[in-house]
C-alpha cells in the first residue's frame, strides 16, 4: 500500500480541473490505497510513485491480480508513468491517472482520455545505499546463490568488488529495511520477493546504464539465425550470453530478437568472436562483466541478471520466460 495519500488527492484534483467533473476520494479504505468516484462510478485505487520500464512488469502483474479479485473497476494513480507503460496499460484496458492529470479511464459509458499535461514535480530517486551502485553489486552477490549470504563481510567485499565499509553499511541498512535478519548462528533474508523486485529496478536504473559498453550488430543475418553455434569460449577472458539468448539457453522456450552479452574482453575481441560490427541501432548490447568467476555455466550469465534483463524489456513473452527462470533457477528467492 502506498504510504501517502497526497499523490492520490493531487492527481485527482488536477484531473478534476481538466474535465470539470467532481471527483470524490475515500482515503481511509483499509484494504486498498483509496476509493475514487467519478460520475457515480467507484474505482479501487492502486497508487505507485512511478511506473518505468524497470518496474513495469511487476506493477502490471500486481494490477492484473487486483483486477481478478475485485468486483469493482481498478485505477492506477502514479506520480510518473512512462510513455511505454501508458501504451501497455491502455492495451490491457487498465485505467490510470498521473499527477499532472493525464488519464485513461474507460468503464461502461464513462470515457476519459487526456495526455500532454506536464508535471511540475521531478521523479523521485531511491536514495537508500542498498539500491545505489555499490549496494546493487552487494545484493547481486547475496541473491545469486543462497550460500553467499553466510560469507564473511571481507569475502562479500572481495566478490562484489566494493569496500569492506560499504558491505557493513549496506548490511546494516538491509536490517533496518526489514530485508535481513542477523543472528549469532546465521543471516536470513526477509521479504525476499519484495527485495528482488527492488533490486531488479535498481539494477536496471542505476548499474546497468553504467556498465553498458557498446551496441553492435551481426555482420550477416545468418549469425542471428545460428547464434547458438557461435563459439564464445576464449582463454583471454569471459564472454557469456545474457538477456534473451540467456533466457533461451536456460529454458529452451525463447527465440531471441535482441541480444546481450557480458564480457571483460576488449571490444575488438568481442566483435571478432561474435562476428559483429559497431552500430548505434544494432541488435547486440555489450555489457561490462562486473562479478567474479564463481558461477557454473560457462556460456550463460548468472540467472539473476538474465531474469532482470527479461523483466526490464517489458515484452509479455520475455516476462513469461523470466517467471520460468524465477521458479526454476531462482526458486530459493
Amino acid at each position: 500500500m502506498y504510504r501517502s495519500n497526497d499523490l492520490i488527492y493531487e492527481a485527482a484534483e488536477n484531473l478534476g480541473q481538466l474535465i470539470d467533473v467532481p471527483i470524490e476520494i475515500d482515503g481511509i479504505e483499509q484494504n486498498y490505497d483509496a476509493l475514487l468516484t467519478i460520475k457515480d462510478v467507484q474505482f479501487i485505487v492502486e497508487a505507485k510513485s512511478a511506473v518505468r520500464t524497470s518496474n513495469q512488469a511487476f506493477i502490471l502483474a500486481q494490477l492484473e491480480e487486483l483486477k481478478d479479485k475485485c468486483n469493482k473497476p481498478i485505477i492506477l494513480i502514479a506520480e510518473y508513468i512512462s510513455k511505454k507503460a501508458t501504451e501497455e496499460l491502455k492495451k490491457r484496458s487498465i485505467n490510470y491517472i498521473d499527477i499532472a492529470g493525464n488519464a485513461f479511464i474507460k468503464y461502461n459509458d464513462l470515457v476519459i482520455f487526456i495526455e500532454g499535461q506536464k508535471s511540475t514535480k521531478k521523479e523521485k530517486i531511491n536514495q537508500a545505499r542498498a539500491f545505489q551502485e555499490t549496494g546493487v553489486k552487494i545484493l547481486f552477490h547475496l541473491l545469486s546463490k543462497p550460500e553467499h549470504l553466510q560469507d564473511t563481510y571481507r569475502k562479500i567485499a572481495e566478490k562484489a568488488g566494493v569496500s569492506l565499509g560499504s558491505v557493513s553499511n549496506v548490511m546494516s541498512e538491509l536490517e533496518d529495511l526489514n530485508y535481513l535478519l542477523i543472528s549469532k548462528e546465521k543471516r536470513v533474508l526477509r521479504n525476499k520477493r519484495e527485495l528482488l523486485q527492488r533490486w531488479v529496478v535498481a539494477y536496471n536504473e542505476v548499474l546497468r546504464p553504467r556498465i553498458m559498453r557498446k551496441r553492435m550488430r551481426f555482420m550477416d543475418p545468418e549469425y542471428i539465425r545460428n547464434w547458438r553455434n557461435i563459439n564464445v569460449h576464449t582463454d583471454q577472458g569471459t564472454l557469456v550470453w545474457a538477456g534473451e539468448p540467456g533466457g533461451a539457453l536456460l529454458t529452451g522456450n525463447l527465440r531471441p530478437e535482441h541480444f546481450t552479452v557480458f564480457t571483460d574482453l576488449e571490444l575488438a575481441e568481442v566483435a571478432r568472436t561474435l562476428h559483429l560490427v559497431p552500430s548505434e541501432n544494432g541488435e547486440m548490447e555489450v555489457l561490462q562483466k562486473f562479478w567474479k568467476n564463481d558461477y557454473n555455466n560457462k556460456n550463460v550469465a548468472p540467472a539473476l541478471l538474465i531474469y532482470a534483463d527479461l523483466m526490464n524489456s517489458g515484452y509479455g513473452r520475455n516476462v513469461e520466460i523470466a517467471n520460468q527462470i524465477l521458479e526454476n533457477d531462482l526458486q530459493y528467492i
